[in-house]
């Protein structure tokens, strides 16, 4: 009876890893929007801000494990702010060549 307990626990922790990964992946995905948008626009920082803000924002942001406060809102519109997509910020090339270039 315990082992089904913990089975079930640890059904239920992976299910919840798997949604707030799924969620992370629509942050990342309104990241690259409000990227491409300030590529386009120029008006990729307010968009993010508006989004996160929203009540949807709110939403998918706290589902992502991500507390959805003001200073979050500036880190976003921070990201937005640099350029860089995505995929290409998590990429552990990109890490590196950011780090010499601290380093230099």
């Amino acid at each position: 009876m315990a082992a089904d307990f913990v089975d079930g626990n640890a059904f239920n922790f992976e299910q919840g890893q798997r949604a707030r990964k799924l969620f992370a992946a629509v942050v990342l995905a309104a990241l690259d929007d409000a990227i491409a948008d300030d590529k386009k626009y120029g008006n990729g920082p307010e968009q993010i801000a508006r989004w996160a803000r929203s009540r949807d924002g709110r939403e998918v942001l706290s589902c992502a494990g991500i507390d959805p406060n003001e200073r979050v809102v500036s880190g976003l519109m921070a990201f937005v702010g640099n350029g860089v997509r995505t995929s290409v910020a998590l990429s552990r090339e990109e890490s590196e060549r950011r780090s010499q270039a601290e380093a230099a």
